[in-house]
């Protein structure tokens, strides 16, 4: 496997992102790597919030938090104070050379500043414009902010994780972030191949999230089936979910009546097969808390990695429940090319290194070409492309533009 520093399917496409925080910056974040040149539009002075964010407060002090460098590789950033006629007039200019603005503000912020859909479509027809909001441009929620916690309890995802006990339970990561964000790159990207181009794109981080949910939308919608938690059961099938083990949780899905019988037999517990209780899927689903104690009782005497070894080489899916730090040391991510290094990080003292995308093309993993910057790093370079002499540049510099 390689990494992959040509062009990618997207090179010669320039993206404009006035994002925040996680949500519009992980969607850039994915065009970066497939290979479109994208400027960071910052807020003079500030910047990005996620700058100052992160494990590191020393890093977050110096505008270079870890939440920042997660989702900015490859990005060059241009800082403009948009409140200004002068900052206004820049990003106009900018606009004129881009096929891509993604933006995450709430609605309506940018026609409040005279920087909205219809204004900038005036100056650029074929310009794809895309709004990234917590719940979209319409609806009584349009107005509400974009955090993701909200939009998870908002989605009702919070309400079927976990278990009787623990539920409602948010997702260990920003999870309507996230796929609010993949959408967006999605639906670009689909833009992109539209002639002729020019578009406006509201993605709403929870309908985005609502539709990775089908399986369980669609049990109340045609099944009528209310979800409920169910922790770390498969709700469609038994025995399948998670079993403590010597050390540690397995995850095992033998959701095909075959594996169920090929598990019980690796485990010495073949009787188990011609149990009423356990006859046929309905069967095992009705007393699946019995089946999984059953199992347990042999599941508990060896270590984890050990039965999904051999639960895995007979047929049946199973896979040991791994920490963040064992996962991201596997073989099957180390030698895939997903983590890349970045040796020299102006503002950072030390080496750095970042996931990728979740995508390889022809074998090769793409990956930003340089690092994440630092606030306002390409800002005369860009304002010098766009026409300003360099003593605009030292005049909007005085006046607080850039």
């Amino acid at each position: 496997m390689a990494t992959d520093h040509r062009a990618g399917p997207l090179a010669g496409v320039r993206v404009l992102d006035l994002t925040n925080v996680l949500a519009g910056p992980f969607a850039c974040h994915q065009l970066v790597h497939l290979g479109a040149e994208v400027i960071k539009v910052e807020a003079v002075g500030q910047g990005d919030l996620a700058r100052n964010l992160g494990a590191d407060p020393d890093l977050s002090a110096r505008g270079m938090g870890i939440s920042f460098l997660a989702q900015n590789a490859g990005k060059a950033s241009l800082t403009l104070n948009l409140k200004t006629p002068g900052g206004k007039e820049a990003l106009t200019r900018l606009v004129a050379t881009a096929d891509v603005l993604v933006e995450n503000f709430r609605p309506g912020v940018m026609d409040r500043l005279g920087l909205g859909y219809e204004t900038l479509k005036a100056i650029r027809p074929a310009l794809i414009y895309c709004a990234i909001s917590g719940f979209g441009q319409t609806g009584p929620w349009a107005d509400r902010p974009a955090y993701d916690q909200i939009v998870q309890g908002a989605s009702g995802a919070m309400s079927i994780t976990g278990d009787g006990d623990t539920a409602p339970l948010r997702a260990g990561f920003p999870l309507a972030d996230t796929v609010g964000g993949l959408t967006a790159a999605m639906a670009v990207s689909a833009a992109l191949n539209a002639s002729p181009r020019g578009t406006f794109i509201d993605v709403s981080m929870l309908d985005s999230l609502l539709t990775t949910m089908g399986w369980v939308l669609s049990n109340y919608l045609v099944g009528g089936v209310e979800p409920q938690p169910q922790g770390n059961e498969n709700p469609t099938s038994a025995p399948s979910g998670a079993f403590q083990c010597a050390d540690g949780l397995i995850n095992i899905a033998a959701n095909k009546d075959a594996q169920w019988v090929l598990l019980a037999r690796h485990l010495g517990r073949e009787d188990l097969t011609c149990a009423p209780a356990f006859a046929t899927r309905e069967d095992r689903k009705a007393h699946r808390l019995q089946l999984k104690a059953e199992l347990e009782t042999v599941l508990t005497t060896r270590p984890a990695r050990d039965w999904a070894r051999e639960l895995t080489a007979i047929g049946v899916p199973a896979g040991a429940v791994l920490s963040v730090p064992e996962v991201l040391a596997h073989a099957q991510v180390r030698d895939r090319d997903f983590l890349a290094l970045f040796e020299d990080v102006a503002g950072v003292d030390r080496p750095v290194t970042l996931a990728s995308i979740g995508a390889m093309l022809d074998g090769r993993r793409p990956v930003a070409a340089a690092p994440p910057p630092t606030l306002g790093q390409d800002s005369e370079r860009l304002l010098a492309e766009l026409g300003y002499a360099a003593q605009d540049i030292e005049r909007m510099r005085d006046e607080g533009i850039t």
